[in-house]
Formats: structure tokens, sequence, C-alpha cells
């Protein structure tokens, strides 16, 4: 007969080989139940104790993807540093000189700001772009191709965005949304997915392309509600 410690190797291990079995499958039901949550939140009377929580889903998110990785590298922590730091910089230029988005200013539902640009900024530069590459990886054109994909499925993000942060005190602009604010979210966008490819850290990963479609589904209802 197997002994106790033998048993419980044992069910360790097979609890091992369900878990990463099953792995992509939970996280995504973990992202669908909390998009979920956050749509009806903000589709109804409950709209204003839903939106201060708003970095925390983006941040829960972030941390999914992480999870959902095949690949953990070095190279990849580099390139989340450079794109935070690149997204928070040019945040931070944006806001205080409106020389490349245009003149705005963030508002109060996106937690803790260091010199005006909440930190979730940061940290959702990278997010979107690993998304992004995530589905244009799936199209068997040259990675070059891919990057151009991945900065246009990074943009049409944007595009659905913006009307939800106005309404939704993220950030708030003078005037009208000026057309180079996406020329220069494309350039900075290209920029780093062309980092990202180039460093081969892009991978066809399922969960990172379940984010980008809910993303997509979640700011699309969001726009029409």
């Amino acid at each position: 007969m197997l002994n106790f410690q033998t048993q419980r190797m044992i069910q360790a291990a097979q609890f091992q080989e369900l878990y990463f079995k099953y792995k992509n499958n939970i996280l995504i039901g973990v992202l669908v139940i909390f998009y979920s949550v956050g749509t009806v939140g903000l589709t109804t009377d409950w709209r204003e104790d839903f939106l201060p929580l708003s970095f925390f889903n983006l941040l829960l998110s972030f941390v999914l993807l992480l999870f959902a990785r095949y690949e953990h590298s070095r190279k990849l922590y580099y390139f989340i540093f450079i794109a935070f730091f690149t997204g928070m910089v040019a945040e931070w230029i944006g806001v205080h000189t409106g020389y490349l988005f245009g003149n705005y200013s963030y508002g109060e539902n996106l937690g803790t700001k260091i010199f005006g640009v909440p930190l979730i900024i940061g940290v959702n530069w990278a997010m979107l772009v690993m998304i992004s590459a995530s589905v244009a990886s799936f199209i068997p054109v040259r990675w070059y191709y891919q990057v151009i994909l991945a900065s246009l499925a990074m943009l049409l993000l944007d595009v659905l965005i913006e009307p939800v942060a106005i309404v939704s005190d993220y950030w708030t602009w003078e005037g009208a949304i000026p057309i180079f604010n996406y020329v220069t979210w494309f350039v900075i966008t290209l920029f780093l997915q062309f980092l990202y490819f180039r460093f081969k850290l892009a991978e066809q990963n399922k969960v990172a392309v379940a984010l980008y479609v809910i993303q997509v589904l979640f700011f699309i209802i969001l726009n029409i509600a």
C-alpha cells in the first residue's frame, strides 16, 4: 500500500496536471466574470460605485495575462518596464504640454497618479501591446506585417476607449479629440510593437486573445449603453 506522503505527492501531481490542462479556460472564465460584472455595474445605477474600481479591473487583467504566458524571461520584464516607462513619459508630456495627444487631463477614477498620470496607465500600455500582439501573431504573415496589424488592433481599442473614458472621468479633453491623438498613439504603439516582436516576445496566447476580444465587446457595449 502507498504511504500517506506518496499519496499526497500523487494527488499534487494530478492537481498540477489538471491545472495546466484547464488553466487557459479558468483564466478566461475569470476574465469573463469580472468584465461581465463590470459591464452590469457601469450600465446600471451602481455606475458611480463601480467607476473607482476601474484600476483594479485593469490590474487584475494584467496579472491574469502574466499568469497565462507560456514563456517568462528577463526580456519580457525588460519590455514591460520599457512599455510602462514609455507610456508614462508619453502621457506626462501629453498632459503637461499637449504636444503629443492634445490638451487633456486625467480624472479621479483610475487610481493613484504621479505627476498627473495614473500609474495604471503605464501598466495598460504594456497590457494592450501584449494582447494586440497575440491577436496579430495568429495571422500567418511575416513578423513586420504582424507589427503593423498589432498596432492597428491596438489603435482600434483606443478609438473604442476614448468616448467611454470621457464620460467615466478617466480623462477629459479641452474641446474635441484631435486627429493627431490617434496618429501619435499609433506611432508610439508601432515603436513598442516593433520591440515586442523584435525581441520575439509575441506568442499565440488564447487568454491574451480572449482578453482583447472581451475588451472590444466591453467598450462597444459601454459606447452604445
